[in-house]
């Protein structure tokens, strides 16, 4: 199996100014091609350390990708380190990316300075790959075997993330076009409700019985639930598609509606796609989750089609004279109940007409009510059938509760359509 290393460039990642998300993505589509990474590396911004640390990993991996290091200032140096990495005498001049340039900066009213030109420029022993989502190209180092004691590979990417996952479709297909590539099937399924732990328990008997080359993965994501991943390695695709979809047949009466999906997706997809087969709307009513269903909700493209609005009812007073929750409601179960929960869904339902609606009410943190734990969440969700209710307790910081509370209450949301729309299909 071909082995990669992803490097990336810059002090602002070593002092921690920066997080890097490229090397995750890069390592996904990687995986994808049944290319092994073997090692992630950060380098600072040192002529030295650029140099030998990407000689290093260039003499133990067949492909190395090293984002970062290409703007038009002078501490990016990774261009400079590069030339001199694979002996070039000189830069040339890539006409391609040069009108892109002039194209992107003239397009935000900027004018052309020189240091934006020179970006254009590269050494004469690299190909080009353009980008057209910013000004540095990716450029494309071919080693011959002679220098590392095998070919390799290095792409060079600009760092900025939208760039950098621009550019690899191109990256993928080259690697592809250069590399005799094994080949590798996967297929995933979501899962939402259990912890990983919990989850592997559940299903361990039915992952003991797997075949030999059926390789597992669990991937666990806060908002997104546990991807299970079935791959084979080599053999024939169909076959092997065929032979993991018997696997899957097999775990589905285990695992009943706790798995949502049976593709790499997400919850607010789900959710939507019931919705519109169903000709179904949805609106919502968010207290402790502050607007971040709807946000959720929204962030999947046709959204307008199902989702009529929200209600972010922060304070009790909203809750009362937006929504209608009974006063009396408010203080004799309390604020965090399942009471204004359900209140709360039925009343924005009411106000916007749609057919269901989810709520939520509960304790981000850091401060409690004095009743319920920090890290409660009531949800509500209501619809032509009636109202239904859960709660639940998490122990994260604010930012991740509110997070969980989020997917939480989209999957009950689910659950109940599963129930309701799903029945009538």
């Amino acid at each position: 199996m071909i082995q990669a290393s992803i490097c990336t460039i810059g002090d602002e990642i070593l002092i921690g100014q920066i997080v890097d998300t490229n090397s995750s993505g890069i390592a996904s589509k990687l995986e994808e091609l049944g290319i092994r990474v073997t090692r992630m590396l950060s380098i600072g911004d040192s002529r030295e350390d650029i140099i030998g640390s990407l000689r290093e990993e260039l003499s133990t991996h067949e492909i190395v990708i090293a984002t970062g290091g290409l703007g038009p200032t002078k501490d990016d140096i990774t261009k400079a380190a590069l030339a001199e990495l694979s002996g070039s005498k000189r830069y040339v001049r890539n006409e391609t990316q040069a009108e892109i340039i002039t194209e992107f900066l003239h397009g935000r009213g900027l004018d052309v300075l020189d240091i934006n030109r020179a970006q254009a420029d590269v050494p004469e022993t690299c190909e080009v790959i353009p980008n057209r989502l910013g000004t540095a190209p990716v450029m494309v180092f071919r080693f011959p075997e002679r220098m590392f004691g095998h070919p390799a590979t290095l792409y060079s990417l600009p760092g900025v993330p939208h760039e950098a996952m621009g550019a690899l479709g191109d990256i993928m297909d080259d690697i592809v076009r250069h590399n005799p590539l094994s080949g590798i099937t996967h297929r995933s399924l979501m899962v939402f409700g259990l912890a990983e732990s919990a989850l592997s328990k559940r299903i361990d008997s039915w992952e003991d019985a797997l075949p030999p080359d059926m390789h597992l993965a669990y991937l666990p994501n806060m908002l997104t639930g546990v991807r299970l991943r079935l791959s084979i390695y080599g053999g024939d695709r169909a076959s092997n598609l065929e032979r993991i979809e018997a696997e899957i047949g097999k775990l589905r009466p285990i695992l009943g509606d706790l798995i949502y999906s049976l593709e790499d997706d997400t919850l607010e997809h789900a959710v939507g796609c019931l919705l519109k087969a169903a000709g179904k709307t949805l609106s919502a009513a968010e207290s402790c989750t502050g607007g971040y269903i709807a946000h959720m909700i929204t962030s999947v493209p046709g959204a307008s089609s199902y989702f009529l609005g929200s209600v972010t009812s922060y304070a009790v007073s909203v809750k009362e004279s937006v929504l209608g929750v009974p006063e009396e409601t408010i203080r004799t179960y309390g604020v965090v109940s399942a009471e204004v929960a359900a209140a709360m869904a039925e009343g924005v339902r009411r106000l916007t007409g749609s057919d269901y609606a989810v709520a939520t009410t509960g304790l981000a943190g850091p401060d409690g009510d004095g009743v319920n734990p920090v890290g409660t969440v009531w949800i509500g969700v209501a619809g032509p059938d009636g109202t239904v209710t859960e709660s639940k307790v998490y122990h994260n910081d604010r930012k991740r509760n509110i997070e969980r509370f989020t997917a939480s209450a989209l999957d009950l949301l689910r659950r109940t359509l599963l129930r309701s729309v799903g029945s009538e299909g």
